[in-house]
């Protein structure tokens, strides 16, 4: 009896099938989600790993549509940044190739005055 090895499926551009975040990078991004939760402003996350795109999306409230979206572009690395902060109108709040550069428009949005 032979054993047979399976075939893998061929990946004929030979990049990976979805974008995803490292684990670093979802270090940082998951340092500022957890102070900014402790500051009672957020309170749910979902993350999506599609072809193209990996998403972070940060909510107020969990039924709700996201309040910011931190994406990571890969094809955009060598234009204006892959990593990219995006507001609840679509509005790109701040777009970068350092991601705790580009993290600092969420910083400045948690930072109060204590009355």
């Amino acid at each position: 009896m032979t054993v047979q090895t399976p075939t893998p499926f061929p990946n004929a551009s030979g990049q990976p099938q979805q974008v995803a975040f490292d684990r670093a990078e979802l270090s940082v991004i998951l340092s500022l989600y957890g102070r900014a939760v402790a500051a009672g402003e957020w309170r749910d996350y979902g993350m999506s790993f599609l072809r193209d795109v990996a998403i972070f999306s940060i909510f107020r409230r969990t039924a709700e549509v996201p309040v910011f979206r931190i994406e990571k572009r890969p094809a955009l690395r060598s234009k204006q940044g892959q990593y990219a902060v995006i507001g609840q109108q679509g509005q790109i709040l701040r777009r970068g190739h350092d991601l705790r550069t580009v993290l600092r428009v969420l910083e400045r949005k948690l930072i109060r005055s204590v009355d």
